[in-house]
């Protein structure tokens, strides 16, 4: 029989777990806070448990752990990448980003990613596998525990697309934000999602108070269908429904990420257009120089400066990214499909 994994339960489904086996229910509380507040890895460090209680636990369950399998150190902007190693011997990535305001960390939520997106190395070998509840929070804890350090933001925008991954995602969030853990705001956690619209109409009823981040990459549907697949399934008037609905019942300002690649989404048309789609909304843009990969042949705008200012004069709030690690190689999921390949 395989032994269910501690880490993905939250408080009730534990309470279920310990009354089954003929523990009293405040036990599971006490379970709960060793594993997600004192992060313990193994049952028999739980000190509060007898070794009769821990050896029962032990023979259906057992908690989560991935392993930390190479990390990278930016010179630059002590900006920290890291490969992961499940426990089923698939790969994932991880990125520290520190800032003024804290640490803020790049998560992924599924192994590879079907979307398509032709500027992303994570999507170039498909969907692997979605990662468990369990499998998202230990890239939380493994890198805290690492850098001895709190973690003030989290952003869902690795590998993988979240809403596809849309009840481990929430489980995720959840037990992420909940007070006997580690009791992260959920307005310090972002989402970002190449524009699934039914799950964003599904997100805005969850009454969970994240920030939405929609990546847009185009203000046209022909040319947002060359490059990102999901584009002809939805088109930008249906995402910009569903965005307006989210905006309208969580009353939270949106992103939009527009990643700027030369001779493709950067021309004044393009900000023009941009600028009338998002007009009176609560949003704000968010634009991101190109990260070249090596699967495309894509390349980056000398635009972005202009850019801004097209949208700025046209009432739009707009900040250009800061590159981060640089020198530790870039694009997401590149990490992860150069150490495949070797």
């Amino acid at each position: 029989m395989k032994k269910i994994d501690l880490k993905s339960c939250n408080l009730e489904e534990l309470k279920e777990i310990l009354t089954s086996l003929g523990e009293k229910s405040f036990r599971a509380k006490q379970l709960f806070k060793w594993i997600h507040e004192k992060l313990i890895e193994e049952i028999e460090h739980i000190t509060v448990f007898s070794d009769k209680l821990k050896e029962k636990i032990e023979n259906e369950y057992y908690i989560g752990n991935i392993k930390i399998l190479k990390k990278f150190e930016s010179k630059l902007d002590n900006t920290i990448k890291y490969l992961f190693l499940l426990e089923d011997g698939n790969i994932i990535e991880s990125v520290r980003m520190k800032y003024k305001h804290g640490n803020s960390l790049c998560l992924s939520t599924q192994v590879g990613c079907k979307m398509g997106c032709e500027f992303c190395a994570s999507t170039k070998e498909g969907l692997v596998k979605n990662l468990s509840p369990s499998e998202i929070l230990d890239q939380v804890y493994k890198i805290k525990k690492d850098i001895n350090e709190e973690i003030s933001n989290i952003v869902l925008m690795g590998s993988g697309e979240p809403l596809d991954n849309y009840d481990n995602v929430i489980k995720f969030i959840r037990l992420l934000n909940d007070k006997d853990g580690q009791n992260l705001s959920n307005r310090n956690i972002t989402l970002s999602t190449c524009g699934l619209v039914p799950e964003i109409y599904k997100l805005a009823e969850e009454n969970i108070p994240i920030t939405l981040s929609i990546s847009l990459h185009s203000s046209f549907d022909a040319e947002r269908r060359k490059i990102m697949p999901i584009a002809n399934k939805y088109t930008i008037e249906e995402i910009i429904d569903a965005t307006k609905y989210y905006i309208n019942t969580t009353n939270r300002r949106v992103t939009f990420e527009y990643t700027l690649i030369n001779n493709v989404n950067d021309r004044k048309e393009d900000a023009e257009k941009l600028s009338e789609l998002l007009r009176g909304m609560l949003c704000h843009v968010n634009i991101i120089p190109l990260n070249p990969i090596k699967e495309s042949n894509l390349i980056t705008s000398n635009y972005a400066k202009e850019f801004k200012e097209l949208l700025t004069k046209k009432g739009i709030n707009a900040t250009i990214r800061r590159e981060m690690g640089a020198d530790i190689n870039a694009a997401c999921g590149q990490l992860r499909s150069d150490y495949m390949k070797y």
